[in-house]
């Protein structure tokens, strides 16, 4: 008995509850952003910007009363609303020079450069020399052979053992490769000339590397005024066409309940109807369950 009491009147709230959500999410309502009005008043414009994302069923159509006219929606036309939009932007360019002489920089840097961003701007920029730097790209470098002479006088004999096999050449070591003998003096033996003082002139060789500079990087900075044209805004033109208010005539004496049912004030009894049908609507709910229960009750009194 207790689970159909409950779904009775789970039933008889489910049956107020969509108009109680409807009320409290009232649609999105949008103003105009501008209103005009003829001469002769017979026709108001308002205008309404939305965004792409926007419904327009949020733009009011229900007809108003204004200056003696009575206005009545008649179109609603849609427009793009192209906007002009322009910023400030920077813009970072790298190049690569073979040299760091500002003559060559200079001459890989335009003027001006043309530029259009992911979003649309486009514009020219200017370079602005005062951002302008230069540094290493990068480092090669380069080997070479490199030779080097010693003189060993005054040796007493042409023997190599007395001559260095290496040496030390401005940091590098050098290998002996040739020996060139030189006679410095001699000695008459038995008529025939003698030599007993040489000279060793040796040549050694080595590796020298060397390196240098494979280029540079050029970075300079560009500025200017971008702009674009967006269509990013759709404007709504509602129409209303308006006809003269006509005057009340004034009442007759005793008529005053004529008056009233004339149209002075007309009551809707939707406003009284619809509240009660929902209360009749739970209440009926309780009443059957409470009846169901009772006649439970009636039953199992009699079993016993």
């Amino acid at each position: 008995m207790k689970r159909i009491l409950t779904t009775l009147c789970a039933l008889a709230m489910a049956a107020v509850l969509p108009a109680t959500a409807l009320a409290a999410e009232p649609p999105r309502v949008f103003y105009p952003t501008s209103v005009t009005r003829s001469e002769d008043g017979t026709e108001i414009r308002k205008m309404y910007d939305l965004g792409p994302e926007d419904d327009p069923a949020g733009i009011p159509r229900s007809g108003f009363e204004q200056g003696g006219f009575r206005y009545t929606l008649t179109d609603l036309l849609q427009q793009e609303a192209p906007e002009y939009q322009e910023r400030q932007h920077t813009e970072t360019f790298t190049v690569e020079s073979p040299s760091k002489d500002m003559e060559t920089v200079l001459g890989l840097l335009p003027q001006e450069r043309e530029f259009m961003s992911e979003d649309g701007f486009t514009g020219t920029l200017a370079l602005r020399l005062d951002t302008v730097q230069v540094e290493v790209a990068g480092y090669g470098s380069a080997s070479k052979t490199v030779t080097a002479t010693r003189s060993y006088p005054n040796l007493s004999g042409q023997d190599t053992s007395y001559i260095p096999k290496t040496i030390q050449d401005n940091g590098r070591t050098m290998t002996l490769q040739t020996i060139d003998w030189q006679t410095d003096n001699t000695a008459n033996v038995d008529g025939y000339a003698i030599g007993d003082r040489y000279t060793a002139v040796a040549t050694y060789s080595g590796t020298a590397t060397n390196s240098y500079v494979t280029g540079y990087n050029v970075t300079a900075e560009y500025a200017g005024t971008i702009s674009r044209i967006a269509l990013d805004r759709v404007r709504y033109v509602a129409i209303f066409e308006g006809s003269p208010i006509e005057p009340i005539p004034p009442a007759e004496p005793g008529n005053a309940g004529d008056q009233e049912s004339g149209g002075a004030f007309a009551f809707n009894w939707l406003y009284v109807l619809v509240p009660l049908g929902a209360v009749a609507a739970v209440g009926g709910g309780i009443g059957l369950a409470l009846l169901l229960k009772r006649r439970n009750e009636h039953e199992e009194e009699d079993t016993e």
